[in-house]
């Protein structure tokens, strides 16, 4: 028997949605840990993440292969995100700057990183140099490998966040730290310890999203990750703030419904249906759909 169409295009769209929800939800899970231990809402974390994209393109371009030139990628945006640390967030700390304060320079950080990515790497769309392999024909449905890999790499880094967070001494102290600073400052945490490694989980996940972007959409442009932006805000606030859980639950319900929207409103309508959600969604649940912090 014959699926009928309409049930290919909404399972096909639902497969593209979990795919690029997967993306947004590696991105977004780094941005709630960055609001939750941090208290910084980082609008360069988009430009983080097209940077983390560009560095394992430029090492792709010159003849490795992309699993080690991601690997690589992701350590030089651990190194611009401790720069980022230790130039800008902990002197702002240190004089107990206001969280608008924090907002205006973190948007004046992702200026300042889009003009140097274009500065640098000129204004040209970019691709990895990796092999073109023609999507999988399963009952009718277009699978991409790409969008297969960029869900199944979703789903080990969210494995491994877990067992991170829940299973080791520094993930417990980085719950410990979004609970309450000044108490896990006292009971002997070393908060500096926390901050650092709180930059360097963000910028793997950070990259990783980049580059499964990048080879979703065969696209690497400056203004990739900044255009994400505002999704992986959503996704954060839909699944509660400093919950990595939730910004997944809230990536992938963001993913899915940008996607299934399109034969009613079309591809340019994508980012009004995330806004959309998230409205719809805080009007129940102002605190999101979990409860917020680790």
């Amino acid at each position: 028997m014959e699926i009928p169409q309409i049930i290919l295009e909404t399972a096909q769209n639902l497969f593209n949605g979990l795919a690029i929800g997967s993306v947004i939800a590696l991105a977004a899970v780094g941005l709630t840990l960055t609001c939750g231990i941090l208290r910084l809402s980082n609008f360069a974390h988009g430009d983080f993440m097209t940077l983390g994209a560009y560095l394992t393109w430029l090492l792709n371009s010159q003849g490795l292969n992309l699993v080690l030139s991601a690997i690589l990628g992701a350590g030089g945006t651990i190194f611009a995100m401790l720069v980022s640390e230790y130039l800008l967030w902990k002197p702002m700390r240190n004089r107990r700057a206001t969280s608008t304060t924090l907002i205006i320079i973190s948007i004046g950080l992702a200026l300042f990183l889009r003009n140097g990515i274009l500065m640098i790497w000129g204004a040209n769309n970019q691709r990895y140099d990796v092999p073109i392999i023609p999507a999988q024909e399963i009952f009718g449905l277009r699978l991409a490998t790409d969008r297969i890999w960029a869900i199944a790499l979703a789903v080990v880094a969210i494995v491994i966040l877990h067992l991170v967070l829940q299973r080791t001494k520094i993930g417990k102290a980085m719950r410990a730290v979004a609970d309450n600073i000044d108490l896990a400052r006292v009971s002997g945490i070393n908060v500096e310890q926390v901050v650092l490694w709180t930059w360097i989980i963000t910028a793997i996940l950070t990259t990783l999203g980049g580059v499964m972007l990048g080879l979703i959409t065969s696209t690497i442009r400056p203004n990739m990750g900044w255009f994400l932006i505002l999704p992986m805000f959503a996704s954060v606030i839909l699944g509660g703030i400093g919950n990595p859980y939730g910004a997944i639950a809230g990536g992938l319900v963001i993913g899915v419904a940008q996607e299934l929207s399109v034969p009613w409103l079309g591809t340019d309508y994508k980012l009004g249906v995330a806004l959309l959600i998230m409205i719809l969604i805080l009007l129940i649940r102002p605190q999101g759909i979990f409860k917020g912090t680790l």
